[in-house]
């Protein structure tokens, strides 16, 4: 009898001992779920303290000056790659200054405005020995580009109010991984092609011993060039393409007429029209052949100067180039424009990896995008201002300091690319703004998403009014 009842008294304490270990199990795991829950309510707690403190004014404080350090340095490093740093300037003004995200978002146009209008200046005083001393702003690129990613900011905005939170989320860590890594990539090609070109003019300096309009050090046997690699300034003076820059600000000016008379989703505009009804959007449709008649006009003006045979202003341009190059332009613009309207940021850090996937140059790239910038920039800093946008004086003094900082940030990287003949720095410099956007707005849309889970809020499509 001993020998049959020793089963049953050790199968009860197996069970126990099995139960209590799973019971345990259960309790770390919740504890586990609550201490993480438990974070994320004291970072939301800490991040609505910080909004609340600044809502009422925008006053000088240590987060406010903080914000405004890095600000600096992000305009900075932006401006090198010709893109706006809206991606960088919303994280920092929403989590360091701790406004909300609609103050942070008014703010980052008028700092992208001031950061663009630097770069625009001096990019159209430079010229480039590299590309036959002309200006580095492809403005054809500019006209193809402008009236399509007007158009695609528009429909951006939209799906931006349809979409839901975690799919525009999603979309943004995507996109943008993809595109910092095919950045880093043409970086990385541009860096070895400069490098074998270095080598190779290091090869016929030795051979040659002097070489034309340089000097020849003996004692090292490097020659050190007198011109450049990104000209001097004085390219006002060369002939400036008035017709170009006309087309333009009459494109700027027909959409932001558009706006004028369309007004917000809440009635506020020129005219007084049903907020979301039938004449907001015949209205808001208008957009679509305005940008179809631009684009069309400008590249039958192309084809008409192509036929006569002239090539003054656009030896270098697109005139060379097919229909389908000419039709490339405007579908990237019109896909980084949606993006953009989105994500609720730039279109240049969107564009920037377009065109140097495409072939552009960097330099080229870097120029012509901070121009595109300027135009989108400015209509989305006038429309917050028509629309009884607060704190405006703090705003323009954020553009004052990312005026100043894209103004440092040109310099040194322009005399780094004079000094040792890799413009790839401006492509690293793009890499590294969109990788920290990446990081900085997805952590910041992800934190939102999990709250709205966790709430129980609606999480589906909705509607744009």
């Amino acid at each position: 009898m001993k020998n049959h009842s020793l089963p049953w008294f050790v199968l009860p304490l197996i069970l126990f001992i099995i139960l209590n270990h799973s019971h345990a199990k259960q309790t770390e795991s919740i504890s586990y779920d609550l201490r993480f829950d438990q974070l994320i309510n004291k970072l939301y707690q800490w991040r609505n303290h910080q909004t609340q403190s600044q809502e009422a004014q925008l006053k000088l404080s240590t987060p406010v000056v903080l914000a405004g350090v890095l600000c600096f340095i992000a305009a900075s490093i932006s401006s090198a790659g010709g893109i706006g740093g809206g991606g960088l300037f919303i994280p920092i003004l929403t989590i360091v200054a701790g406004v909300d995200l609609k103050t942070a978002s008014s703010f980052s146009a008028f700092m992208v405005t001031g950061g663009s209008v630097a770069n625009v200046m001096c990019n159209l005083c430079t010229t480039s020995s590299k590309f036959g001393g002309k200006i580095l702003i492809d403005f054809d690129i500019a006209l193809l580009s402008e009236p399509c990613m007007l158009l695609g900011v528009s429909i951006g905005v939209i799906c931006n109010l349809v979409f839901p939170e975690w799919l525009i989320t999603m979309l943004f860590a995507a996109f943008l991984a993809w595109s910092t890594s095919k950045t880093c990539k043409n970086g990385v090609l541009h860096w070895k092609m400069e490098s074998e070109e270095l080598r190779r003019n290091e090869c016929e300096k030795l051979e040659n011993g002097l070489v034309k309009d340089g000097t020849f050090d003996e004692s090292e046997g490097i020659k050190t060039a007198k011109e450049p690699l990104l000209g001097v300034k004085g390219g006002c003076k060369l002939r400036f393409p008035r017709m170009k820059m006309g087309v333009l600000v009459l494109v700027w000016f027909s959409f932001f007429g558009l706006y004028l008379l369309r007004g917000d989703r809440h009635g506020q505009g020129m005219i007084q029209i049903e907020p979301c009804g039938a004449a907001y959007w015949i209205i808001s449709s208008f957009q679509i052949p305005l940008a179809v008649i631009f684009t069309s006009w400008i590249l039958c003006k192309k084809e008409r100067v192509k036929s006569q045979g002239s090539d003054h202003e656009d030896e270098e341009g697109l005139i060379r180039d097919g229909p389908s190059r000419k039709l490339l332009f405007p579908r990237m613009a019109l896909l980084a424009g949606i993006l953009g309207g989105v994500f609720g940021i730039g279109g240049g850090m969107l564009i920037s990896p377009l065109l140097l996937q495409v072939g552009i140059a960097p330099e080229i790239t870097a120029a012509t995008c901070s121009f595109m910038v300027f135009f989108s920039s400015t209509m989305s800093a006038l429309q917050y201002v028509m629309l009884g946008m607060e704190d405006t004086h703090t705003a323009l003094i954020f553009a004052v300091i990312c005026f100043a900082a894209s103004l440092l940030g040109l310099g040194v990287v322009q005399s780094a690319v004079r000094q040792y003949g890799r413009a790839s720095l401006i492509v690293f410099s793009v890499s590294i703004v969109m990788a920290l956007s990446t990081v900085l707005m997805t952590s910041f849309g992800a934190l939102d998403v999990w709250r709205n889970y966790v709430s129980g809020k609606y999480m589906g499509f909705k509607l744009p009014c």
